[in-house]
Parts: C-alpha cells; sequence; structure tokens
C-alpha cells in the first residue's frame, strides 16, 4: 500500500511540474507576440507624425521667404529716403512768367485757340514742379477759375535759368455765339503754391462756358 501511495504522490508531482512548464512557455510567446504590434504601432506613429514635420518645415521655409520680403521692403524705405533728400519744389517767388509763341498774341479766328504759359526758374538751384497750375481769367465784372484736361502731369525738374510751359485752351467769342466774358488779365497760381502771378490777358473776349461740363476753355499741366 506505501509503494502504491508513493507512486500515486509521485505522479502527482511530475504532473504539477509538467502543467507549469507548459504555463511559462505560453507566457513567453504572448509576450514576443505583442513586439511586432507594438514596433508596427510606433511606426505608424512616426509616419503619422512625419507629414504635420514636412508642414512645419514649410511654414518655417515661408517664414523666411517673408522675411526675404521684409528685408526688400526695407529697401524700399530707403529708397524713400532718398527720394525725400532731392531737389526741391519750385515756388512762386522764385519763377518768372511770361507767354509763349513770341509776343503771346493768339488768333482772331473763332476756333479753339492754345496759349503757352512761361515758368522760368529765376534761382540758381535745381527745382522741381509737378501738377496742375490754377488758372483764373479776370475781368472787370468777375472772375473764371478754368477747368483741368484729361492729360496726366508729370514731374519736372528745372534747372536754374531753364523753363517749362503749361498751355491755356480758350475758345474766343464771336458775336451771336453766346455770352461773352471780356478777359483783361490771367492769375497764375504754380502747382502746390498759394501765391500768384498775374499776367495780362492777349486775347479778346473769350465765350463763357463756366458752368459747362466739357468747357472749350480749360488749363492743362505743367510740361503736358
Amino acid at each position: 500500500m506505501r509503494l502504491l501511495h508513493a507512486a500515486t504522490a509521485l505522479a502527482a508531482t511530475s504532473a504539477l511540474a509538467l502543467a507549469l512548464t507548459a504555463c511559462g512557455n505560453g507566457g513567453g510567446n504572448d509576450t514576443a507576440g505583442d513586439q511586432p504590434s507594438a514596433s508596427t504601432s510606433s511606426s505608424s506613429a512616426t509616419a503619422s507624425d512625419g507629414a504635420p514635420a514636412e508642414n512645419a518645415g514649410a511654414t518655417k521655409d515661408a517664414g523666411s521667404s517673408t522675411g526675404g520680403s521684409g528685408s526688400s521692403t526695407g529697401g524700399g524705405t530707403a529708397t524713400g529716403g532718398s527720394t525725400g533728400t532731392g531737389t526741391g519744389r519750385c515756388h512762386t517767388a522764385g519763377l518768372g512768367f511770361s507767354f509763349g509763341s513770341g509776343d503771346g498774341k493768339v488768333s482772331s479766328s473763332d476756333d479753339q485757340q492754345h496759349l503757352a504759359v512761361v515758368l522760368k526758374n529765376k534761382t540758381s538751384a535745381a527745382c522741381t514742379i509737378q501738377g496742375f497750375p490754377g488758372v483764373d481769367l479776370k475781368s472787370s465784372g468777375g472772375s473764371w477759375s478754368l477747368t483741368r484736361s484729361g492729360a496726366t502731369p508729370k514731374k519736372v525738374t528745372l534747372a536754374a535759368g531753364s523753363s517749362a510751359t503749361f498751355t491755356i485752351s480758350f475758345l474766343p467769342w464771336t458775336q451771336g455765339s453766346g455770352t461773352e466774358f471780356k478777359a483783361t488779365s490771367v492769375v497764375v497760381t504754380p502747382p502746390n503754391e498759394t501765391t500768384s502771378a498775374t499776367l495780362t490777358w492777349p486775347g479778346g473776349s473769350v465765350l463763357l462756358q463756366d458752368g459747362a461740363t466739357h468747357p472749350g476753355t480749360y488749363t492743362g499741366p505743367v510740361g503736358g
């Protein structure tokens, strides 16, 4: 009986040992199985992060490009500074005023006339002038401020002693043509100035069109 009990106990012990060994091997296989899964997850995360990383790089490059643009803008500011230290504006006190075309006489026909007005730099330094002058025809009965033409003004640099012109276009008055404006003088105010010069009007009466939308009497820009 004792031998039978010992044999039974030994068999039970061997079975337990085999069962433990089997459990230990199962755990090792489960652990090894998790490693590829973890590796795949990590690789997937890297690929996902890679795209934003490239976008971040593009954003950085765009920032660099913007910085370059900013540098270019800085250059424009420097150019502006250079312009600011250039030739000064022509002032009324430094200009001489006269009519062009010799003695300034105009035709006696009733067609539209063109009278050149000369602005001469009387100073010893160059100056610039740009825009439309103010032009007012005067009569014993009142004043008529002329409209501007559609020409585009350009900057004109006048060296010492040099001249520029602008043109007054006008319609002479004839009997039966409309209202007569008996001009006696013309008042000229250079662009961007408030002081004027007065010249004797060399023509005869002008057809008054002070209320017209497109009058035949108007002034052009200096140098135009």
